[in-house]
This record gives C-alpha cells, sequence and structure tokens, in this order.
C-alpha cells in the first residue's frame, strides 16, 4: 500500500489518496476536503487504506510523510501513555486522526516504508495523483 495527502494551501482544500496492490490485484481510493491541512490529509490516507482492508493483513505501507512515520514509529506509544498529551504536556494536534489509525493498525500487521516523495517511486507518484484527484473531486463538489 501507498499512500498520500495533499493540500491547496495549508490549510485548504486537501485530498488523500491510496494505492493498494497485491498480486495482480489493485485498488485505488481517494477523497478529500474543503478546509484541512496536509497533515491530516497524510493521516487520513493512511486510515482509508487501512479500513478498505475487510480482514487482517500483513501490509507493506509505504509513505513519504515523516509527520506520520515518527508519530508511529516514535511519538504515539508516549502519546497514549501519557493520555494523549505530548512530552511538552500539550494536546496532540489530530488527536482524532491519531486515534483512529491506532484502532486500524492494531488490526493488522504493518511493515512501515518511508520514500522520498516525489522522487520516482512508481507507487507514491501512484498515491499523489490519487490525493490530487481527491482535492480536484472537493473543487467540484463545492
Amino acid at each position: 500500500m501507498w499512500t498520500d495527502g495533499a493540500c491547496k494551501g495549508n490549510p485548504g482544500v486537501g485530498g488523500w489518496g491510496a494505492w493498494m496492490r497485491y498480486g495482480e490485484h489493485e485498488r485505488e481510493l481517494f477523497g478529500g476536503e474543503a478546509l484541512t491541512t496536509n497533515n491530516r490529509m497524510e493521516l487520513t490516507a493512511v486510515i482509508e487504506g487501512m479500513r478498505a482492508l475487510t480482514r487482517p493483513c500483513d501490509v507493506t505501507l509505504h509513505v513519504d510523510s515523516q509527520y506520520v512515520m515518527n508519530g508511529v514509529t516514535s511519538w504515539l506509544v508516549g502519546w497514549k501513555r501519557n493520555g494523549w498529551r505530548t512530552g511538552g504536556n500539550k494536546p496532540v494536534k489530530n488527536q482524532d486522526l491519531w486515534q483512529a489509525l491506532d484502532a486500524e493498525l492494531a488490526r493488522h500487521s504493518v511493515r512501515w516504508v518511508w520514500v522520498k516523495g516525489h522522487a520516482g517511486d512508481p507507487g507514491n507518484e501512484r498515491a499523489d495523483e490519487l490525493a490530487n484527484r481527491g482535492v480536484e473531486k472537493v473543487r467540484a463538489e463545492t
């Protein structure tokens, strides 16, 4: 699975995309919001991709977001332990999405792979295209 988020303005119109591949099977997901942030769209892409899996799976998840990668691999355990407070005792930003992501991750075995965005990774480029389709969908609806 490859995921990406996009935002035109930050905050602004945002989109998210997820491209999933298993053997010869592929699935594309995308959507967006009229007023959001890039970080929220990056998180939403992962959440929606994971929600689309109908049974527990072994997932290799490619993201280009340091925010998502660091959140999951370094910060999440501490946030939960501290009652969703940061090390500086401030509320965790995007707590609603982090909690939704945490619940989805509990269903699956996930191997996280960070990829550099816009650097030619075919899956990342496809996820980026889907995220931008999400932006265009929102613009067409408003």
